[in-house]
């Protein structure tokens, strides 16, 4: 491999890296899950994984630095949506990976 291809090759290895840490959180992976099926805000969030508010505001606001989720402003309510759909067939691919238990 030419050094030029090999230097692009490990800048997107150290990205692909990068997306891997953020994403390996169960919290932060359950919330994609929910987000994968739409927008909806941390008070939504919250009700479907029964935590609280100020861990789902945390984990999403790593999400957010990430790039990984994206924010959308109506009147008081901010509304979080997955920023690449690419993310969502990446996790489809994951739980594939992942099988169920019996």
């Amino acid at each position: 491999m030419p050094d030029h291809e090999f230097q692009k090759f490990s800048a997107r290895a150290r990205e692909a890296s990068d997306l891997l840490k953020a994403l390996a959180h169960h919290t932060r992976l359950l919330i994609l899950c929910i987000l994968a099926e739409g927008e909806r805000t941390v008070g939504e969030i919250e009700d479907i994984l029964g935590i609280q508010q100020a861990m789902v505001s945390q984990q999403l606001a790593r999400l957010r630095m990430e790039g990984i989720v994206n924010t959308r402003r109506q009147g008081r309510l901010i509304y979080y949506r997955v920023e690449n759909p690419g993310t969502v067939a990446f996790l489809r691919t994951l739980f594939v990976m992942v099988p169920a238990e019996a």
